[in-house]
């Protein structure tokens, strides 16, 4: 795992609990255990203590020598599997036990070698003497300056009852750690609930569109998860704030698009009588059949085309306005493969100088729709290519209908493209086409635009592709049913 790839909060409060609770159950555990043998441990070491006083009182002044055996094994009071053993000068020269039928065989010659090499003292002491007799607790207890007995006493009901508390606590952590991690489960999910709502909430707002429209932004976070006196609540309650202050300033650009919105189609209803009428009284000089200066004529014949341009510039803004708005278009049967004919056609005797190609199916391809805004759509793709591409450039327009369920049309030419750094605003209002594409003519930066707002109230889709040579625009519109 990376060193900042983070685990999910819950995930990480499960695990930290399991893993607190099992780090507990294991220090109780080996605690426990110690604890026990080292008790078990110091009541055999008493026992061992008493053992060899016995064996001491039995010997008496009589000190074994080396041919002696541990005949004090056999004294009363000593209990099964008590060990004795010899020591003269230092080695140990005899030993036996005293087994279940209250006999005593003698140790063999490791199990002397064990006793030997254990360096048995006055003070208690563990050593292993094999498989046949095991762990033993032993003491030496001094006759006189030559000889020493040494009394052991088997450690092997303390190892059972080890094993037996290891095995149990194993049993009993193993459990504590199953219900450990059902309980931190289920007590951190439920915990968590309240941080799901406040999740689910700003989810919600984070799925809808908020950057055009009029947004009703009601979503907020319960009101019991935002209590200020909890973690959580702290965050629902700041969420709560933040949603608000998006919801007024939603509410303060809808309202400055909305002035904006009438401005413009208050203004351009306002201007279409008077560029008429520069438009009329200039073309009505020029009929007059009096003489005109030349340089007259001209300012005249550019008063016409400027008024003619603001005019197309005019009704361009109050169709965006329209959309804007929301209003309604024609719903009607529209044939698109006459009207994409009919496009190019026109196309094809404004530019001369451009080839244009058009494909379309033989079967009708219908849609529901504004026939007229329709056919503006496609003769503004089609005077966007002629603008921004040099004479010679083939432009194909291609009408289908894939999967019969959309009508798509795609016009492509094969001019210079678009500049990448462009490509994501073409559809924008104003934005013209970069210098890279060669321009012949002027642009007002409105076509795509109303593109883009007639597909999208027919409830299609426009997009564009582009790279040296060949460029794509293409929009999808829902077939007829």
């Amino acid at each position: 795992m990376g060193r900042h790839q983070q685990r999910p909060l819950r995930r990480s409060l499960v695990l930290a609990t399991v893993a607190f609770i099992t780090l507990s159950a294991l220090v109780i555990g080996l605690v426990s255990v110690f604890s026990l043998q080292s008790i078990l441990l110091n009541r055999i070491d008493r026992q061992l203590v008493e053992a060899g006083a016995r064996a001491a009182a039995s010997v008496g002044q009589h000190a074994p020598d080396s041919t002696d055996g541990p005949d004090f094994i056999g004294s009363l009071g000593q209990s099964i599997g008590t060990l004795g053993a010899v020591s003269v000068d230092g080695t140990v020269v005899a030993g036996a036990y005293l087994d279940r039928n209250l006999n005593s065989p003698y140790l063999d010659n490791q199990q002397l070698a064990a006793l030997q090499a254990g360096d048995i003292g006055t003070h208690p002491t563990s050593i292993s003497l094999g498989t046949s007799l095991g762990n033993y607790r032993v003491v030496a207890v001094p006759l006189d300056q030559h000889v020493a007995i040494i009394v052991g006493l088997p450690l092997a009901d303390i190892e059972a009852t080890i094993s037996e508390l290891i095995l149990v606590v194993a049993i009993v952590a193993l459990g504590a750690l199953v219900l450990s991690g059902a309980g931190a489960y289920g007590l951190v999910r439920l915990t968590l609930r309240p941080l799901e709502r406040v999740t689910a909430a700003a989810t919600t707002v984070s799925t809808m569109t908020l950057d055009r429209g009029d947004v009703a932004l009601a979503v907020r976070v319960p009101d019991d998860d935002t209590d200020p006196h909890t973690e959580v609540g702290r965050v629902g309650l700041a969420i709560n704030r933040m949603l608000e202050h998006v919801s007024n300033a939603l509410q303060a650009r809808q309202s400055s698009e909305d002035k904006v919105r009438r401005f413009v189609s208050d203004a351009s209803h306002e201007l279409r009588t008077p560029l008429a009428s520069i438009r009329g009284y200039a073309e009505l000089t020029r009929m007059s059949g009096e003489t005109i200066p030349d340089d007259t004529s001209y300012a005249l014949g550019r008063i016409e085309s400027e008024s003619r341009r603001m005019t197309d510039i005019v009704e361009d803004l109050l169709l965006l306005a329209r959309l804007d708005e929301g209003r309604q278009l024609d719903d009607a049967a529209v044939e698109l493969s006459g009207l994409v004919e009919d496009a190019v056609s026109d196309a094809r005797a404004a530019a001369g100088d451009h080839e244009w190609r058009v494909v379309v199916p033989e079967h009708p391809v219908t849609v529901r729709g504004d026939q007229g805004r329709l056919f503006q759509v496609i003769v503004n793709l089609l005077a966007n290519a002629r603008v921004h591409t040099p004479a010679g450039t083939t432009v194909v327009t291609e009408l289908s209908d894939a999967g019969a369920e959309h009508a798509v049309i795609t016009v492509t030419d094969d001019g210079p493209g678009i500049d990448p750094d462009a490509i994501d605003t073409v559809f924008e209002r104003f934005v013209r086409g970069d210098s890279s594409r060669a321009r012949t003519t002027g642009s007002t930066g409105l076509g795509l635009a109303i593109v883009q707002g007639v597909i999208a109230a027919h409830g299609g889709e426009s997009s564009v592709t582009s790279e040296p040579g060949e460029t794509i625009f293409r929009i999808s519109l829902p077939l007829a049913r």
